[in-house]
C-alpha cells in the first residue's frame, strides 16, 4: 500500500511539473533579464546582445539587461552563467572561443557541455585580416611574403589567446611553415581600437566586427576566412585563393543558459529569439556586419559546439597553445 501511495504520488508529481511547465514560459518573464555578453564592450558579442536585448523587451515588455563580462577568452563571463540560479533570468551570448576554451584552459571552474544549456546557435561570419591605412600590404599575399622574408617579424592581434582568428593565423603559419608575432586583446573592442588607431599592423576579426572601419577608411581588408568571398565585403578575396589552398574557418555566436534552466523557458526564449531575428531591423543589423543567420535551436547549438570542441583542441595540441601566449 506505501508503494502504490507513493507511486500515486509520484505520478501527481509529474502530472503537476507537466501542467506548470507551459505555465511557468507563458509566464515567464515577470521580472528582469540578465543577458551576460562573454566579452567587453565594443566587440560583436556585446553588439548581439544588445540588438537583442532591446528586440525582446520591445517583444516581452520586461527589462532585457546586459552585463559585460569579458577575459580569458570569454571563460569568465561563461562561468558566472554557469554559476547563476537555473530560473530563466540569466542568458549568456557567447562567441567561438566558447568552443576553444575547453581544451585551451582546462582548469575552468564549469564543464562547457554539461554546466550550460543551448539555447540558439544564431549565426557564423567569416573573419577578415585587415591592416592599418599605413601599412604598405595590399592583400594578403603581401602578408605572407613579409612573413617569408622576416620569419616572425609580422605582428597581428586577434581578441584573445585561442580565438578562432588565433588559431586560425596558427594553422596559416603551420600549412605555410611561416611564423607570425600574436598579439592577445580581451576583445574585439579593444582590438578594433589599436588597429584603428595603428598600434598593431594586422587585425584579424569578424567581418561582423571589423567591416564598420574598413567602411569608415580607417583600415583595409586583405582576405577573408570563409571558402569564398563575402557579400559584405566586394572584392577581398579568400585567403584560400591567395596562398592558403583549402582553408576556411568561420567564427560564431550561441546563446545560453544555465543548466537545470526549465525547458519551457529554454524554449520559449528560443522562440523569442527566432521572432527578434525574424524582424527587418534586427536581421538587418546582423547580416549588414557579415553574419549568416541560422536561428538554429537547441540540439543544433549542442551538436555544432561538441564538434567544435573536438576541431580545435586539435588544432591547440598540435600547435601547443597554452592560455597567455
Amino acid at each position: 500500500m506505501r508503494i502504490f501511495r507513493a507511486l500515486v504520488a509520484l505520478a501527481a508529481a509529474s502530472l503537476v511539473a507537466a501542467v506548470a511547465s507551459p505555465a511557468l514560459a507563458q509566464a515567464w518573464p515577470t521580472k528582469t533579464v540578465k543577458i551576460i555578453a562573454v566579452f567587453p564592450p565594443g566587440g560583436s558579442v556585446d553588439q548581439v546582445s544588445r540588438i537583442f536585448a532591446a528586440q525582446l523587451a520591445a517583444q516581452l515588455g520586461q527589462q532585457f539587461v546586459v552585463e559585460n563580462k569579458g577575459g580569458a577568452s570569454g571563460s569568465i563571463g561563461a562561468a558566472a552563467i554557469a554559476a547563476s540560479p537555473a530560473d530563466g533570468y540569466t542568458f549568456g551570448v557567447v562567441f567561438d572561443t566558447h568552443g576553444v576554451n575547453p581544451s585551451l584552459l582546462p582548469n575552468m571552474s564549469f564543464n562547457t557541455t554539461k554546466d550550460l544549456a543551448p539555447v540558439m546557435l544564431v549565426g557564423t561570419s567569416p573573419m577578415a585580416i585587415v591592416a592599418h591605412a599605413s601599412q604598405p600590404y595590399r592583400d594578403f599575399r603581401d602578408v605572407l611574403a613579409a612573413a617569408k622574408a622576416k620569419p616572425g617579424n609580422v605582428s597581428f592581434g586577434s581578441i584573445g589567446t585561442g580565438s578562432l582568428g588565433h588559431l586560425a593565423m596558427a594553422q596559416v603559419g603551420n600549412q605555410l611553415g611561416l611564423e607570425f608575432n600574436h598579439i592577445p586583446y580581451k576583445g574585439g573592442g579593444p582590438l578594433m581600437i589599436d588597429a584603428v588607431g595603428g598600434q598593431v599592423p594586422l587585425a584579424i576579426g569578424t567581418v561582423f566586427l571589423v567591416n564598420p572601419h574598413v567602411k569608415g577608411g580607417k583600415v583595409k581588408a586583405l582576405g577573408v576566412t570563409s571558402a569564398k568571398a563575402s557579400p559584405q565585403m566586394p572584392g577581398v578575396a579568400p585567403i584560400a585563393d591567395q596562398g592558403v589552398p583549402g582553408f576556411s574557418a568561420l567564427a560564431w555566436w550561441g546563446v545560453i543558459a544555465p543548466a537545470g534552466t526549465p525547458p519551457a523557458i529554454v524554449k520559449r526564449m528560443h522562440e523569442e529569439l527566432a521572432k527578434a531575428l525574424k524582424v527587418p531591423a534586427v536581421a538587418e543589423k546582423l547580416t549588414a556586419q557579415g553574419m549568416d543567420i541560422i536561428g538554429g535551436g537547441p540540439d543544433e547549438l549542442d551538436r555544432f559546439l561538441r564538434s567544435e570542441i573536438e576541431r580545435w583542441a586539435k588544432v591547440v595540441r598540435d600547435n601547443r597553445i597554452k592560455a597567455g601566449d
